[in-house]
């Protein structure tokens, strides 16, 4: 069973230079990212826009006795737009993603309609069963407002979508001193 476990860090949206600084690393992909979820609960739709093409994603992600199962599975462009009919919240994210010997890191910075950043956010995706995640990369540590407790549902992307819960989000963490 594919067990999703991951940590996340919210970051300052306003992180001068840090979305050019990645777009420079080697070894990190750029993706756009449009993303729904459906009418039902668990299920979501992806297009990941890079590299000259787009891939298509259906996902299956719930949590079944303290782990959240993830299944992901191709899906065609034209099921997509079908899909993409059927939506209940969506979001637009630019997301850099790297490799880090047995870790996978991802920074996402969530987009409004006009391509200004409203929520900037990173997250390392463990094996199964690590607890405690690994320090955060270096270039990211001037940039971390606070770590997200494990499994707090307010850091979902479902609820980042919403720029209003976003921003009261980074609000109370900036007002409590990075404490979530």
């Amino acid at each position: 069973m594919p067990i999703e476990n991951e940590r996340k860090f919210v970051l300052n949206e306003q992180a001068t230079g840090l979305e050019a600084e990645l777009a420079a690393m080697p070894g990190v992909d750029c993706h756009l990212l449009r993303q729904a979820y459906l009418d039902a609960p668990g299920l979501r739709i992806r297009s990941l826009e890079g590299d000259g093409k787009t891939d298509h994603v259906f996902t299956y992600k719930r949590t079944i006795e303290g782990q959240v199962v993830e299944i992901e599975t191709g899906l065609s462009a034209i099921d997509f737009a079908r899909l993409w009919t059927q939506r209940v919240e969506t979001l637009v994210k630019v997301r850099y993603s790297w490799g880090a010997g047995r870790y996978h890191w991802d920074v996402d910075f969530f987009k409004r309609d006009d391509g200004s950043t409203y929520f900037a956010m990173a997250e390392v995706e463990m094996p199964e069963g690590q607890r405690e995640p690994p320090p955060l990369p270096a270039f990211l540590e001037a940039h971390l407002l606070a770590a997200a407790p494990a499994f707090d549902q307010r850091f979902a992307s479902k609820r980042i979508a919403d720029p209003a819960h976003a921003t009261k989000l980074l609000a109370d963490i900036r007002a409590n001193g990075g404490i979530v």
